[in-house]
C-alpha cells in the first residue's frame, strides 16, 4: 500500500525512492522533455493535437517504466499534482546534473 502523504516535502524522497533505477529515471527524463516540448508546440503552433500527444508520451514513458522496470504503481494515480511536478523538478535536476546529491539525500546510491 502506497504510504500518505500530507506536505510536498515529505513526498518528494518517497518520489525519488520510486525511481530508483537509473534506467527508470532516464525514461522517466526522455518522456518529460519530449512531452513538455510536444507542449509548448502545440501551444505556440495552436495545435491542439500535439498538447494532447504531448501528454500521452509524457505520462506514457512514465508509466510504462513503473510497470517493466521498477514494478510499482506511479504515484500519478495517488497525487497526479506532486507526482507532475516532481516529474518535472527530477528532469531539470537530471539535465542540469543536480539529481545526484537529490537521491543520496533520499537514500540511494
Amino acid at each position: 500500500m502506497q504510504a500518505r502523504f500530507t506536505r510536498y516535502a515529505d513526498f518528494w524522497p518517497y518520489y525519488l525512492r520510486e525511481h530508483a533505477d537509473p534506467r527508470t529515471r532516464r525514461i522517466h527524463v526522455l518522456g518529460t522533455v519530449l512531452g513538455v516540448g510536444l507542449v509548448l508546440v502545440g501551444l505556440l503552433a495552436g495545435l491542439w493535437w500535439l498538447v494532447l500527444a504531448g501528454v500521452v508520451s509524457g505520462y506514457l514513458f512514465a508509466w510504462v517504466s513503473h510497470m517493466v522496470i521498477e514494478r510499482n504503481r506511479p504515484a500519478t494515480f495517488t497525487y497526479p499534482f506532486w507526482s507532475l511536478g516532481s516529474d518535472l523538478r527530477m528532469a531539470w535536476l537530471f539535465l542540469t546534473g543536480r539529481l545526484e546529491a537529490e537521491l543520496r539525500r533520499a537514500g540511494i546510491h
